[in-house]
């Protein structure tokens, strides 16, 4: 995220044209809807919407931001805005730049020694993007 983000008051919230631009630079697979920035995650099954929907929660309980989460059978939905602030505001950036870094990672893609989940469909839990 940038700098420019992190300067601005915590309660101090972006008007949608704002939200849209830093959506499109930043995080180009959240769209804005409804007064909130949201994201869907595809998932291979029930177990693996668990392990998304536990992950999320974590970070989002660490951080003190809790967003609004569906999940159904291969799909979990992430919903983010400030109540207190009434609205998008740094808070609902950083938690969703966290929340992509943390269920997108792919280690297979990087160098070192963890190798990620076989290609096999059976071992997979996440239909990355």
């Amino acid at each position: 995220m940038s700098n420019e983000n992190s300067k601005r008051s915590l309660d101090e919230t972006f008007d949608s044209d704002r939200i849209e631009t830093i959506l499109a630079e930043q995080l180009p697979k959240w769209y804005y809807e409804n007064g909130r920035i949201c994201r869907k995650y595809r998932s291979s099954g029930w177990k693996a919407t668990l392990m998304i929907v536990n992950a999320i929660g974590h970070l989002a309980e660490a951080a003190w931001h809790h967003p609004d989460i569906t999940a159904s059978y291969a799909q979990v939905t992430v919903e983010l805005m400030n109540h207190e602030a009434n609205g998008i505001t740094n808070k609902d950036f950083e938690l969703a730049d966290k929340i992509e870094q943390f269920v997108s990672w792919q280690p297979a893609l990087e160098e070192g020694s963890l190798e990620g989940t076989p290609k096999d469909p059976k071992h997979r839990y996440i239909n990355y993007d």
